[in-house]
């Protein structure tokens, strides 16, 4: 008995050994897990990661410091990214970034464990469930690739480029963690402030930072092609980086957004989405046709329809027209319904309102197709060219596609003389205002999916109900929602009944005014 006894107590001796080694070894495995991707670091890297790991628990103050650069800096992400997304931040420091933009699900990722330390004190898991942090290096992103829940809506390099020694390679890493809705949003500053910012450096007001890429926007945008990534737009902010005497917001909103001007600005925000993610699908559609006053029109909207995809649905939306336009839409329906005519999916609804805004959102409303055109019953855009628009979108080249009519020669007697260079001098107005090429913003004819027209509505109270034209509200929703608007050159025709339902002074003045409410939403905010 003397022998078991003492057997036992051997046994739970060499046990009492054994546990706090098995506590070390597991207290060690992320320690060894980041020291796998550190031992891998460049000389400059690493270098520059001893850099951000010395100043990390200063990292705030400098925020503080220069509180009203940061704020610049956040207004522009919160109006390219809504709260409840799902956000990747990578080059996360201490958090603030992605903490302020209210994810419903945010993880940030640094290769300084300094920061990320912080990042976990500032935002602690029980009060803030909805972050995590994690240390890595985002240019060895499979070292981590099973703690990051993608795919994400948003993935942030804020400034992150700066430091990685591959771009090309880091994006490329990014595929995995897409899918077709995600916008890559990469902010950066102008190399032409470097003088200016060494200075503040010097002096106290800069936070110092190592050498960095030298990267501009047509860089930026170059590797962005190279590694399979579709830019989307470019912007330019912060003319006057602080809050000089509240002079620094005005010229910031007013004359730093200004064509030319805005390219001395210190930051550049580039957003793009992965061209990997983007396959051809099988789509029903909607085909909307809002019509006042054009009964003669009204049949040749469904004979001249081809049947580009397998599930068409035809609904008109009557404006309280004064010449049967409501009955002949009734009378087209009921034809071309049966079998022996077509078996055509026709709807037909009269508007609540006044406008062909109005009758845009009720139709909208109505449509079950997974893709919705506008098709205007004038039928000037010829029908048989929706195929092409079609393609488009299925395919993913673009996800708001707008037709032009002034890029083709048009009919004679199409456009009038001052219509015609009223719609140029505008087009190049809102090309600008939307960082985005526009040739005619003015045709009717646009397209997009159901579900991106459901989120222009969801966030269509950041612009009001302000278009009764009912294109603006929709080229504005796609701006703000990051999405890739494509144009398609068409054949513009003369209409062959009715007339044009266009005032050209009226219509103009709203136009005018368009133009400076698009400017307070998209520029000076």
């Amino acid at each position: 008995m003397a022998k078991k006894s003492t057997a036992r107590k051997s046994a739970k001796k060499a046990a009492a050994k054994k546990q706090p080694a098995k506590k070390a070894t597991a207290a060690k495995k992320p320690v060894d897990a980041t020291r796998h991707w550190r031992d891998r670091l460049s000389k400059r890297k690493s270098s520059i990661l001893d850099h951000i790991e010395s100043i990390a628990v200063k990292r705030d103050s400098w925020r503080d410091r220069n509180a009203g650069f940061y704020a610049d800096d956040l207004a522009f992400m919160q109006f390219l990214i809504p709260e409840g997304s799902r956000i990747l931040d990578l080059g996360c420091g201490t958090g603030a970034l992605l903490a302020e933009l209210k994810p419903s699900f945010g993880v940030g990722v640094d290769f300084s464990a300094n920061m990320v330390d912080v990042a976990r004190t500032n935002y602690p898991e029980h009060e803030f469930p909805e972050l995590q942090f994690r240390v890595g290096d985002v240019e060895q992103l499979s070292a981590i690739r099973g703690e990051l829940d993608g795919p994400f809506d948003f993935i942030l390099l804020p400034d992150t480029l700066g430091f990685l020694d591959d771009c090309q390679a880091t994006l490329d890493q990014l595929h995995d963690l897409c899918d077709e809705e995600t916008r890559i949003v990469i902010s950066y500053y102008s190399h032409l402030w470097e003088p200016v910012l060494r200075v503040g450096e010097a002096v106290g007001m800069k936070m110092p930072q190592p050498e960095v890429n030298f990267l501009g926007p047509a860089d930026i945008a170059n590797i962005l092609d190279l590694s399979d990534f579709d830019v989307i737009k470019t912007e330019w902010r912060q003319l006057i980086p602080a809050r000089l005497l509240g002079l620094g917001t005005a010229i910031n909103r007013y004359i730093g957004t200004l064509p030319l001007i805005r390219k001395l600005s210190l930051r550049h925000f580039i957003v793009a989405r992965s061209k990997r993610k983007a396959q051809r699908k099988n789509l029903s559609t909607t085909v909307l046709v809002p019509c006042r006053n054009e009964r003669g029109n009204i049949e040749s909207a469904v004979t001249r329809l081809p049947r580009f995809c397998a599930d068409i649905e035809v609904l008109y939306v009557e404006g309280n027209s004064s010449d049967g336009t409501f009955e002949e839409c009734e009378r087209v329906r009921d034809h071309y319904a049966k079998p022996e005519n077509g078996a055509w999916d026709i709807k037909v609804f009269k508007q609540p309102g006044k406008g062909k805004g109005d009758a845009v959102r009720k139709g909208f409303d109505e449509a079950r197709g997974d893709v919705l055109m506008i098709l205007d019953a004038d039928l000037t855009m010829p029908p048989e060219e929706l195929p092409k628009f079609y393609e488009a979108i299925a395919t993913g080249k673009g996800e708001f596609i707008n037709g032009s009519r002034l890029v083709y020669p048009m009919e004679k007697g199409a456009m009038r003389f001052l219509n015609y260079w009223a719609n140029r001098t505008f087009a190049m107005i809102f090309s600008f205002l939307l960082n985005q090429r526009f040739t005619d913003t003015l045709c009717g004819t646009k397209v997009l999916t159901k579900a991106d027209y459901e989120k222009i509505k969801a966030g269509r109270s950041y612009f009001g109900d302000f278009d009764p034209f009912g294109d603006f509200d929709l080229i504005f929703g796609a701006a703000k929602q990051n999405l890739k608007i494509v144009e398609i050159p068409m054949r513009y025709a003369d209409r062959t009944y009715g007339e044009p339902q266009i005032s050209r002074f009226r219509d103009g003045w709203l136009l005018l005014k368009m133009v400076v409410f698009a400017w307070r939403k998209l520029k000076a905010f």
